[in-house]
């Protein structure tokens, strides 16, 4: 049997091991990936891109072409409820960082904005940029299974062009193989939760709806219409792909009948039905069913195998958080995997993969799961939850415009449950606050600051080990940048300030005792970096001559408060302990 050689080995090609390889590629790791599909994406799935992931993104050198291809925030603007979308409307929420109040905390959070780029465009950006970097990108290529040993994983293949099977031997294997992961399943990842909790359809379809959506630009479109069931709640969903002409409708079916026959003809009268107008030209492009789920490995690690993605957590689509859970999952794994491979780390390392990023993952199953049903009492205040005849509906929802003491409540109960939709479309503190505990951060000694807000709604900035580099423009010269732009690069980075010379040198002592690229972010007046705005200075929680030792991935993993004669000996130490070196 024929076997290939590569360092790592991604099995799957959506936005886990797309960004894996793209990741990989660009810190000079050599990777193959392998997908038993002929192509990548073609149809939306994923779309909501995060701040957070944006600043992945960044890092990697693919930020802007995804900004061109991407719907704006400004243009993702709205959740609207309606009874179709030509028919009445029943309330909007201002969505994904819109609300002037959270826009400004988007714009005080990150360099980056988020945006509306579908799966089946960013995919090919990711992998376009991995395979311009050195990826081997193989189609038509199916895992069946992989064994592994002291010094390897040896995985097996089917060409399912040619029908025969080859192997392909890694020195690590990555799963990002989806929510039906074979690799998960043969590496015995344990996982809590249930597959198949609902029944869901997604139809894609191309219709000029301007003249019903350009005047209130938004994601989604929510319509409640007799018979609609996504997610047991009682509507339909109409996304918007492309403003204004590219659209998927989800739409629910029981699981106990099974889903429904996707001919043309039910995929039509669907969309019809949610639209609202017969007059509207209509073509469908695809139909496709599929169930929420509500499942979660507990570890991401078996050995040398690791998985990414839907394959260790998967949900609902609510609040946007899978593909950028996904995109993210890579990015924390793939500077290990560089450091390991390259001997500057010891496999201990991987271990803290597992340890922050499965309660991401965790929390963002009952996140997206929790805001399904958040989603009820904005129709059960319209009386579309109780069974009843169409007719009957009708009525129920013309009753909000009664001049009387039940119309008056019926109207003060539905802007309070769309209100409460804030916690599936501005939950910005679930996107930007992941904080890590493993023995890849060393603590400080100081206690969790805590939120002084909602976490999940508000975005929390802190230095602390463990946290997110927090973000502040800062100048070099006549070019303005952010703090994260001075970190990653796959690199570790020292922050410090004017007073921090001794934690110069010792980031350059532990780079020569360690082999290990240290980049120094000097920040002050006269020096590399200033702080105009003075926005560093309230944010680095250390006197000016502290340090903070960023990771490749923008995480915090050292902090000392002040100059320190020890410098030498502390940092070394924090690295020897980070890189399993101790």
């Amino acid at each position: 049997m024929t076997t290939v050689e590569t360092d790592v080995l991604i099995v799957g090609s959506g936005p886990a091991g797309a960004a894996a390889a793209l990741a990989l590629s660009t810190y000079g790791v050599a990777n193959t990936v392998v997908t038993r599909h002929a192509g990548l994406a073609d149809t939306p799935r994923a779309h909501i891109t995060n701040q957070r992931t944006m600043e992945v993104l960044r890092d990697l050198g693919v930020e802007d072409e995804v900004v061109a291809k991407a719907t704006p925030q400004h243009l993702m603007g709205n959740t609207v409820f309606c009874t179709s979308l030509a028919g009445e409307e029943l309330g909007r929420l201002r969505s994904w960082g819109n609300d002037p109040l959270i826009q400004a905390a988007h714009e005080l959070a990150s360099p980056s904005r988020m945006c509306d780029m579908p799966q089946h465009l960013m995919e090919p950006v990711l992998v376009d940029a991995a395979v311009a970097r050195g990826t081997s990108l193989r189609f038509e290529t199916e895992y069946v299974s992989h064994v592994q040993d002291a010094d390897g994983v040896t995985a097996t293949l089917k060409d399912r062009l040619r029908g025969d099977s080859y192997e392909i031997r890694a020195k690590y294997l990555i799963g990002a193989d989806g929510g039906r992961s074979r690799v998960a399943e043969n590496a015995g990842l344990p996982t809590v939760g249930t597959m198949g909790v609902a029944g869901s359809v997604n139809i894609v379809f191309e219709a000029d709806l301007a003249k019903y959506t350009a005047h209130r630009p938004a994601t989604l479109y929510w319509v409640l219409a007799p018979g609609a069931t996504v997610g047991g709640i009682g509507a339909g969903l109409v996304r918007c792909v492309r403003p204004w002409n590219e659209w998927m409708i989800v739409w629910g079916y029981d699981l106990d009948a099974g889903a429904p026959d996707l001919t043309e003809e039910y995929a039509l009268s669907v969309v019809r039905r949610l639209i609202g107008d017969d007059e509207i030209p209509v073509r469908i492009t695809s139909s496709s069913a599929w169930t929420v789920n509500h499942l979660y490995a507990e570890e991401y690690r078996d050995g040398r195998v690791l998985c990414a993605g839907d394959a260790v957590h998967r949900h609902p689509p609510s609040n946007g958080l899978g593909s950028n859970t996904s995109i993210q999952d890579a990015y924390n794994l793939a500077w290990k995997l560089r450091l390991v491979l390259d001997g500057t780390a010891s496999p201990a390392l991987l271990d803290s993969y597992s340890a922050e990023r499965a309660p991401i993952g965790r929390q963002i199953v009952e996140r997206a799961n929790k805001s399904i049903g958040e989603t009820a009492p904005v129709f059960e205040a319209l009386g579309g939850l109780a069974p009843q005849t169409p007719e009957q509906l009708w009525a129920s929802i013309d009753a909000r415009k009664d001049a009387t003491a039940a119309g008056e409540k019926q109207r003060q109960e539905l802007r309070e449950a769309i209100a409460a939709k804030v916690y599936e479309f501005n939950a910005h503190g679930v996107e930007m606050n992941q904080r890590y505990t493993s023995a890849a951060v060393v603590p400080d000694g100081t206690d969790d600051p805590g939120f002084d807000q909602d976490p999940e709604l508000h975005h929390k900035p802190t230095t602390r080990p463990g946290a997110r580099l927090p973000h502040a423009w800062i100048t070099h010269g006549t070019t303005q940048l952010s703090t994260l732009d001075a970190a990653g690069h796959g690199r570790f980075t020292l922050f410090t300030g004017i007073g921090g010379e001794g934690w110069i040198r010792a980031a350059d002592e532990a780079a020569r005792t360690l082999g290990i690229e240290i980049a120094t972010a000097v920040i002050g007046p006269g020096r590399r970096y200033e702080d105009p705005y003075g926005d560093w200075a309230r944010l680095r929680e250390t006197a000016e001559s502290g340090a903070l030792l960023v990771r490749p991935d923008h995480h915090i993993a050292f902090r000392h408060s002040a100059a320190s004669d020890a410098a030498d000996e502390l940092l070394t130490a924090a690295l020897r302990r980070i890189l399993g070196r101790g």
